[in-house]
């Protein structure tokens, strides 16, 4: 009797690829491994430029510093789905020629970073406001080219922002900061950090007005006082924790309210910090003698 002949003519790629393949496999590959399969044959490029149109979160750190600009331009140009888009490690060369189409087609972003892309400008900024509404989280940290007119485009076009990282903007001032708190009260995660222009003024107007603030970060604000930080203890309840590091002119008697509370805070009370200053002089190390 013979043997009923097996059927072994299946292949990865006969799979479905939008049912399957893409959402069941490619989704849970590494960004750098999904590019890599381009290069096994036509068939696998076709399957990587689907999976690109339609996947909703791109990361160029997975891609480290070595993504291409040219690659970058056309690795999205066929996405409009996008939630998330970190081009954190394309600040070398990334302006705003290429990163207008991408914002322009994709209107559902939830989530942008674009930390330390010094090259691109304020129409970068003004085009995220007006393509997306539903925007929550961006992160601008050292963008100097952010300035007080793009940010309230920002403000007044998205409504949502729950997180903002204003990290060295420093074009920015208490007006801008004060605009934000105004229009944006559900902010929750706010950074103006290492922002000389920034005083009492801004701190005290997102305290009054961010009821539901939990982290916030003054590292070198060094026009930051005791009284804003006050207001903040007073208004922010939800607070979890305050970066002041560097701010010469906040002390414990602000700090000690929120340090009642259990808020985390980037400084030591003063009783550990002389004593690390004094190790660090000295080479002493305090010690209790457990001897009897």
């Amino acid at each position: 009797m013979a043997k009923d002949k097996i059927n072994c003519g299946l292949h990865l790629l006969d799979l479905p690829w939008e049912d399957v393949l893409v959402p069941h496999i490619l989704s849970y590959l590494p960004l750098r491994h999904i590019i890599s399969l381009q290069r096994v044959s036509k068939t696998f490029q076709s399957l990587v430029q689907l999976y690109l149109a339609n996947c909703r979160s791109f990361d160029s750190t997975q891609l480290g510093s070595q993504l291409p600009k040219s690659a970058f331009s056309s690795m999205l140009r066929h996405n409009s789905v996008l939630q998330r888009l970190d081009l954190r490690s394309c600040s070398d060369w990334l302006t705003d020629k290429e990163l207008l189409p991408v914002i322009g087609q994709n209107h559902h972003l939830l989530h942008i970073n674009l930390n330390s892309c010094v090259q691109l400008s304020r129409q970068s900024l003004v085009a995220i406001s007006l393509s997306c509404p539903h925007l929550r989280n961006i992160c601008l940290g050292h963008c100097e080219w952010v300035d007080c007119l793009s940010l309230r485009s920002l403000v007044d076009h998205c409504k949502h922002l729950e997180a903002v990282d204003l990290t060295a903007c420093r074009q920015l001032k208490d007006d801008a900061v004060c605009y934000l708190a105004q229009k944006s009260r559900q902010i929750k995660s706010l950074s103006l950090a290492v922002n000389a222009n920034i005083s009492d003024a801004a701190v005290e107007e997102t305290a009054k007005n961010c009821r539901d603030l939990e982290h916030l970060d003054l590292t070198g604000c060094l026009r930051v006082k005791n009284e804003s930080i006050k207001t903040l203890a007073e208004y922010c309840t939800k607070l979890k924790s305050l970066k002041v590091k560097h701010c010469h002119n906040v002390t414990e008697s602000s700090l000690g309210i929120l340090r009642k509370r259990d808020v985390t805070l980037d400084v030591e009370p003063p009783l550990q910090r002389a004593l690390v200053l004094l190790q660090d002089v000295v080479g002493f190390a305090p010690f209790i003698n457990l001897q009897i």
